[in-house]
């Protein structure tokens, strides 16, 4: 557990998360079952709040784990929630869930990622990914958002580059807007679309509803992704971790998908990731 901080920051952190995320004081003391004038106080520093009360609100906002430890050690609380390391022993029964559903998705490529793109775990399929990119970006911890954007990685053999990358760096961008302030993962986006070339206008262009169109030696692949995560996690590592699925967008990729898997390892193991 790290050593709480001093009551006096959490008005100023509660604010902060409110406002970013467009909450009144009114619905969000609502959400937490008080009163807009308790909370008024809360975030004038009048009132220093419970322990129940930080998690109620914290909830309320709908804070990452990790967040909402960092609000707890504002009000001078330790944190409720732990973060465990994913080769723990404790964490055996998840890795082994995990390497079940990677095998699942075969033959199509299945990747466990933590914030930022870092790779965890990932079936044999992923080769359809990774083959042809630059040695450097295969270096542990792999990153795979900058994998598959990058020039020297996936990019090269992206036929619809403009428009699926930015299909990609506009999802975290919505995704940076929602969750508050986070100079990193906006640095990283900021990296990313460095890598885009200019998207020219497409009138066929369906909004979000961008397929990843790769080039491949047994003709073109169309694929769309599925993103799960654990939505009843209690410990940070766990609900930090997204499993991102690509899936054949018509029956030709479906076809060449299926043909091209032969008897390899079904995954990575998340066993052998290394620290968080």
């Amino acid at each position: 557990m790290s050593t709480a901080t001093e009551p006096s920051a959490f008005p100023a952190e509660l604010r902060r998360r409110r406002t970013e995320r467009r909450i009144s004081q009114l619905d969000l003391a609502l959400r937490a079952g008080t009163t807009q004038r308790h909370l008024s106080f809360m975030e004038r520093g009048r009132s220093r709040p419970g322990r129940t009360m930080v998690i109620r609100i914290a909830e309320s906002l709908d804070l990452p784990l990790r967040d909402r430890n960092s609000l707890l050690n504002s009000a001078g609380y330790a944190p409720v929630y732990p973060e465990s390391r994913l080769e723990t022993p404790m964490l055996g029964p998840v890795r082994e869930a995990l390497e079940v559903i990677l095998k699942g998705h075969l033959p199509y490529p299945a990747l466990v990622l933590r914030p930022y793109g870092e790779l965890v775990a990932a079936n044999s399929a992923v080769d359809l990914l990774t083959e042809d990119v630059a040695a450097e970006l295969l270096e542990p911890p792999v990153n795979m958002i900058r994998l598959l954007l990058h020039p020297d990685g996936l990019a090269r053999r992206v036929r619809n580059l403009p428009q699926w990358g930015r299909h990609v760096t506009e999802n975290m961008r919505r995704a940076l807007e929602g969750g508050g302030n986070d100079p990193r993962l906006a640095a990283f986006i900021a990296e990313l679309e460095s890598y885009l070339p200019p998207a020219a206008p497409d009138p066929d262009h369906l909004g979000f509803a961008v397929p990843l169109r790769l080039a491949s030696p047994a003709g073109e692949l169309r694929l769309i992704t599925t993103i799960t995560s654990f939505a009843t996690a209690l410990d940070v590592t766990l609900a930090e971790l997204r499993l991102e699925a690509f899936l054949p967008a018509d029956e030709a990729t479906a076809t060449i998908l299926r043909a091209r898997v032969g008897p390899a390892p079904a995954t990575t193991s998340p066993s052998q990731a290394g620290p968080h």
